[in-house]
Order: structure tokens, then sequence, then C-alpha cells
């Protein structure tokens, strides 16, 4: 394989997770009598670029279709975390009536709604009907499309430039990465700003967060693997911060090469020096992963075993992609885990890709009481420990499995 970045021959492998159907692929009861598509899922890494990507899967369409089911707004945490960016941006580049905001991947209105009560002009581009559906029924204008330099010129004649791009989550998520960034250098103003949200491939290592790992998520970024794409196609990282979110995240802010009026911060050489001596730019770091993965599997597994041995009840709750992707690694199916609870009705009455595991809601937990929760998006831990709280009435305990196995 080539590297999607630098083109050079790719062959070292940083995780291996079998083959498994699309994460967010979720099925509806018809649909159990038919085959799924499944697809490898192998991770690799470039030893020109250091950037880590899947290998073999170039299906945008299968994964971003119309019944995409992955909708922000049901996380009161992500709300917060919108929210307070939204504040914290429109301070710092003192936006206003007269300044434009695009957001790339918008999903559901998350976040624009926060800039549309501030009365600042932004609009949302997202691929997904399901998602874009829901944020214009919010009042947001939504282009329906994937990002790209076409799609960017497009917007360039009839929008123009912008003062502020934001992509959270999304980064990850193209195929063609330089041509998504292409697209960024054409619209922001020379005198605008970039923020970048992913999930940091230093705090996946570290904390074998795996389940992470799926088909949607093309790429896995360092510091130093997105200056590199950034570099090639004009753009220069300002600054950047840590984020807990999605279990880790980084935050970078960057601007037009040789264009932007905000100096670099030692931030961004203090965390690309501090990556130098984790040894993201040497092999051993990601040929050391797979071992690690193996471990949070089989413990997992004994764990249901054991569970089930003695006849007790265990639960999961939120039909996360990441849970999709340990579920299916590990092979556990609806013997070990009868039911999925999640809040999204967007997802309740479907069963989980490959494990088919039925997600329904959460009067399930009050109906039946089971002694045990598995907490599927260990992101959100606290919220949902908190709002389950009450499972503890009859002795429930929580389960999170990575980075390892906690009862709680």
């Amino acid at each position: 394989m080539k590297c999607r970045h630098c083109n050079s021959n790719m062959n070292s492998i940083f995780a291996d997770l079998g083959s498994s159907p699309p994460s967010n692929s979720y099925l509806i009861g018809s649909e159990l009598i038919a085959a799924e598509k499944w697809y490898p899922l192998r991770v690799g890494v470039c030893q020109e670029c250091w950037l880590v990507q899947n290998f073999d899967c170039d299906y945008e369409e299968d994964f971003f279709n119309d019944n995409y089911a992955y909708f922000s707004s049901f996380s009161s945490s992500w709300l917060k975390h919108a929210e307070t960016y939204v504040n914290m941006i429109s301070s710092m580049l003192k936006l206003n009536k007269a300044s434009q905001v695009i957001e790339v991947a918008s999903n559901d209105g998350y976040l624009l709604q926060f800039f549309m009560n501030k009365n600042i002009p932004c609009y949302g581009v997202e691929p997904t009907k399901s998602t874009s559906k829901a944020a214009k029924a919010k009042g947001i204008e939504v282009v329906e499309d994937f990002f790209g330099e076409e799609l960017a010129r497009k917007l360039l004649k009839t929008k123009g430039q912008c003062d502020l791009m934001v992509a959270n989550n999304v980064l990850a998520h193209v195929p063609d990465v330089n041509d998504f960034l292409r697209g960024f250098d054409l619209l922001l103003k020379p005198s605008g700003v970039i923020t970048f949200e992913f999930q940091y491939l230093a705090t996946l290592v570290d904390s074998i967060q795996f389940d992470t790992l799926y088909h949607e998520h093309y790429s896995y970024f360092s510091l130093s693997s997105c200056q590199n794409t950034l570099n090639t196609n004009n753009l220069e990282i300002f600054d950047v911060e840590f984020l807990n979110s999605h279990g880790g995240s980084l935050r970078v802010y960057a601007q037009k090469k040789n264009f932007g009026k905000f100096k670099i911060s030692q931030n961004v050489s203090d965390l690309l020096k501090k990556e130098k001596n984790l040894g993201v730019k040497n092999l051993t770091y990601y040929l050391n992963f797979q071992p690690k993965i193996n471990v949070v599997k089989n413990n997992l597994i004994t764990t249901l075993v054991d569970i089930y041995d003695q006849n007790c009840l265990v639960y999961g709750y939120g039909a996360a992609a990441k849970g999709n992707t340990i579920l299916n690694y590990a092979g556990i199916k609806s013997d070990l885990l009868p039911y999925i609870i999640d809040k999204s009705p967007y997802k309740q009455n479907k069963f989980m890709p490959g494990s088919r595991i039925p997600i329904v809601n959460e009067s399930f937990i009050k109906a039946n009481k089971p002694e045990y929760i598995l907490i599927l998006p260990w992101n959100l831990r606290k919220e949902i420990s908190a709002d389950l709280e009450y499972i503890r009435e009859w002795g429930g305990k929580f389960i999170v499995a990575v980075p390892e196995i906690e009862i709680f």
C-alpha cells in the first residue's frame, strides 16, 4: 500500500483486528437475514512521514451514508465542550456579524448552534443526510457533500473565504488527506484560523485505546504527522493544546503559511520534543502495540464468561463505534451481552453490526436490574455512571475494559 499522505511504500503493521463490518452500520430487523459487508481492519504506519493509517478501505460512501447514526448532540459533555469552544474562539478572533464561520463535518449542528446564538454567520458541510437534516431543523445552513478541493472551489465562488474553519474529529475520517487540506487552504482568509480536533495517537497507544481503530478512521495523528500533512498543504500549526475529550485529543490551531498573524507558540515545539522522546518516529513504538491489544481483548472475554458462569446479567451501555470494534474483535455476541442500551432514538430498535446484539432504551435496565453494566464508550464513563447511578440500589456495578478491566 502507498501512504495516503506522502505516497511512500507502507508495509509495517501497527494493529491487525481481523475483519468486521463498518462500526456505524447498524442493522434493522429485516437486514438480519442478509449478509453484511465485512472489511479487513488492519492499521499500518508510514516510516517516512509516520502517519498511522488503515490499510485497504477506501469505501467512504459505504461508511458515511444516508443512514449514518452518530449524532453528536446526545452527549451532554460534548455539547458543553462545544459551547465552551465557541465562547473561547469567538473572543480570541473577535468574531462578529461581519465574520464567517464554516464547520466541516458539522453533524447535527451540535456546535454551529452556539455561533448562531451569538449572531455570527456560519454554515456547515456534512455528507450524511440524517445528521444534516437534524442540523437544518435547528435553522443551520448545511451543504450536503464531502469536503475537499472541488467543493471548496465551488464554495469560494458562492460564499467567499472564512475567518474561522472548524474541523472536529473529521481529519481522521478522510481517505485523501491532501485533497481535504487543500480545500482549507482555498477557503481560509489570509488572516483566518483553522482548528482541528482529533484523537491523539500518543494517548491511544499509552492507554491501549485500540477500540478507536475502525474503518471510518482512515488516519491517526501525532502532532508530528499532523504537522507534516498541514505543511505539505500550505498550512502551519501555530498552537496546540491537549483535551480530555474522546479519551485524549489534540486541538491544533493552524493558519496559512507566510500569511498568518499568530506567532508559533512554545507549546508546539514542546510537544514535538516530547513526541521525539516517546519514539513516535521509531518503528518499535508501533510494533509493541498488538500484544497489548490482545491482553485487553482476552481479559474482557474472561470477565464476561465469569459473569455468565455466575448466572449474573450484564448489559452493555452505549452503542458506540468503539464498542463495535472491541465486540467484533473479541467475538462477543448476545449470549454474553444480551442487550446494548443507548439513549439515541436513531440507534434504538436496531442491532449492532457484526455481533447483532439488540440496541434498546434505558427502560430495559430498570425492568431487568442487571448486576453489571459494561460501559462501551469508556471516555464517557463519568457521564454515564452518573446518569445510571440508580443501579447501585440493587448492588449493580459498572465495567470498563480499556485500558484494563475495571469493575466499580
